[in-house]
């Protein structure tokens, strides 16, 4: 008993850690929000793909890692898997930075708060999983806080189900592939990080690059980029060895709470009573399918796939 306690405060520390980090990522991207989505995503795959690797090679696990990749290759199954996470993960990246550079924070925190419920959606279609009478409550309240984003608002909230699909299909191949969780992401900013070079390149030929020597600030920000995508990852991957996946179920929905919180207090986004009736009905959905009982994987298919979102 007294050895697996430090374990069990290791692991919960870094669960809350990694959400707190991701709650706040927004404030992040805000210090960049004169700078083009794509250029920003650009710079982040790059610098996400050189952090990975100096981190493999610090710690002793880039050969394995390189096994591991080279049996992923061989299998033209995962191979396409890894092709079909890379392109949702960029997806994601860049829905996300766009959309709080353009003071739409409140609609990813919805977003990520409507995720565990695709998650329960793709498992019915994909997985042929059934829904239990909870569950079916849970996603009938989702369905009537997205209706009435649509109707309230002005038009169904397109940023908010861009992340959660996107976010709930790459959970789905992250789950079928098996990978580990920095070895999939090398593998992803690998794909990635040629075409990336190719347009910084290009954007700099034009005279439109953004890194700078007259801008040293902007440059430290965009170099970190792959530091604040690599942190929480691995604060998530010892969270997810250390304390059960329920625990880390509910600790999760800390990150969209700090991120609502963010847009509204920090950013002065408007939060009116159409938007509260929206998060209210999601919020309510969200503890329905916490107290569900379920032997389907979805919360599993979700934190598995938080490691690397956002």
């Amino acid at each position: 008993m007294p050895n697996n306690t430090p374990k069990i405060d290791t692991g919960f520390a870094s669960a809350v850690g990694c959400y707190i980090l991701w709650g706040f990522l927004p404030i992040y991207w805000k210090f960049l929000d004169h700078i083009p989505a794509l250029d920003i995503l650009a710079h982040r795959i790059v610098w996400s793909f050189v952090f990975l690797v100096g981190l493999l090679a610090f710690t002793g696990k880039l050969a394995a890692a390189r096994r591991e990749a080279a049996a992923i290759f061989a299998d033209r199954k995962k191979v396409a898997g890894v092709l079909a996470a890379t392109v949702l993960i960029t997806i994601n990246w860049l829905v996300y930075i766009w959309a709080v550079n353009d003071s739409r924070i409140l609609e990813t925190s919805l977003g990520y708060y409507i995720n565990p419920l695709v998650s329960v959606l793709l498992g019915i279609v994909v997985l042929k999983e059934r829904l239990t009478v909870r569950q079916t409550v849970a996603v009938a309240l989702a369905a009537l806080g997205v209706l009435n984003q649509a109707v309230n608002v002005g038009g169904l909230p397109w940023v908010s189900l861009s992340l959660a699909v996107s976010f709930g299909l790459y959970g789905l191949c992250k789950k079928m592939l098996g990978i580990g969780a920095i070895t999939g992401l090398t593998l992803e900013t690998l794909l990635l990080t040629p075409v990336s070079l190719a347009y910084l390149a290009w954007m700099q030929n034009l005279g439109r690059g953004v890194l700078s020597p007259d801008q040293p600030v902007t440059a430290l920000l965009l170099l970190g980029t792959g530091i604040t995508t690599a942190i929480p990852l691995l604060l998530f991957a010892n969270a997810a060895n250390r304390i059960p996946l329920t625990v880390l179920g509910f600790i999760q929905y800390l990150s969209p709470t700090l991120a609502l919180l963010v847009g509204v207090f920090i950013y002065h986004e408007p939060f009116s009573a159409s938007h509260l009736l929206s998060f209210a009905c999601i919020w309510a959905a969200l503890a329905v399918f916490s107290l569900a009982p379920s032997k389907a994987p979805a919360r599993r298919e979700l934190t598995a796939a938080r490691e690397t979102a956002k």
